[in-house]
């Protein structure tokens, strides 16, 4: 999971240098945090939340296969 929200975020943004992915497991529930620059924090999020919406779908529907519950932080 770390990898594919990383590859989409770094697609998004103006400085995909400055974007990390970090995991934390808990049972079969895995948080993935993803950082960002601030000047890129829209660009990820998108107008009203549609981007970060469409990320967390994808991600959900990659997990599915793995029977895990996934919840994706924008930090």
């Amino acid at each position: 999971m770390k990898d594919l929200v990383e590859v989409i975020a770094k697609a998004l943004v103006d400085h995909p240098d400055e974007v990390s992915v970090s995991e934390k497991e808990n049972g079969r529930s895995l948080t993935v945090e993803l950082h960002v620059a601030p000047s890129d924090m829209g660009k990820v999020i998108g107008k009203q939340g549609r981007i970060a919406k469409a990320i967390r779908t994808v991600v959900k529907a990659a997990a599915m296969e793995d029977n895990k519950k996934v919840d994706v932080d924008i930090i």
